[in-house]
């Protein structure tokens, strides 16, 4: 089963407090996104890659892919002034019908292979599907510095990415919020907005996005653990 997929690199990632777009952090030697880009580039059901970087810094992504030899990054485009935004310019890069694509951060560089492949058949099957892992914490409903409830922890789950879909509906959804005005918090709620079934497939916890310096920590052990496994 092939599909493409759009990575997000464009954000600045501010609450990294890094001096410089979070991207760029090197773990084990390799910025961050290198690793993100290497998940696809050796997953032989990835077919194309559209990266989506800041206005800034596309000249610095077309060297990254030159310097590590990647095939399958079809295009390099600018990025919009929010993440939906880069998104959108993203899927405009895509013009084959009904394939499938993914939409992943680049800021969460340990996708797992099994884990793709269970979200593109499930997506193939009904048209759009996140990753999501059970939440672990009880969740507090905070309002005024108060707690007003606690969430039933039960059927919360905490969304991650990629999020797969057909590319023709997700382009839809796109071109429907962007004349509407209106901005989702990922690309499946975009897809629920307008009354599409968005099935869940679980994903791993150690799917983390890196956020602030402490996702840092994280990394570093979770990269450890893949290397002492090898």
């Amino acid at each position: 089963m092939d599909y493409n997929v759009i990575i997000l690199a464009a954000g600045q990632g501010k609450r990294m407090n890094a001096g410089k777009n979070k991207q760029w952090i090197e773990l084990d030697g390799m910025p961050v996104i290198a690793h993100t880009v290497k998940v696809f580039e050796q997953d032989p059901w990835c077919a194309r890659i559209i990266l989506v970087g800041n206005e800034r810094e596309i000249t610095l992504l077309e060297e990254f892919r030159q310097f590590y030899s990647y095939r399958k990054i079809m295009k390099i485009v600018p990025g919009g002034k929010e993440r939906q935004d880069s998104v959108h310019e993203g899927l405009k890069a895509l013009d084959d019908g009904d394939s499938l694509v993914l939409i992943h951060d680049g800021a969460r560089p340990f996708a797992a292979e099994k884990d793709i492949h269970a979200l593109a058949e499930k997506a193939a099957e009904t048209g759009a599907a996140v990753l999501a892992v059970p939440v672990k914490d009880t969740i507090k409903h905070i309002s005024e510095g108060q707690v007003t409830h606690t969430m039933d922890r039960s059927s919360l789950w905490a969304a991650q990415t990629p999020q797969a879909f057909r590319l023709s509906l997700i382009k839809k959804a796109h071109e429907q919020a962007c004349t509407e005005g209106y901005v989702g918090t990922d690309d499946a709620s975009l897809a629920e907005k307008y009354n599409l079934t968005v099935a869940v497939v679980e994903g791993d916890y150690r799917n983390i996005k890196l956020t602030t310096a402490d996702d840092l920590l994280f990394a570093k052990a979770i990269l450890r653990e893949r290397q002492e496994a090898h």
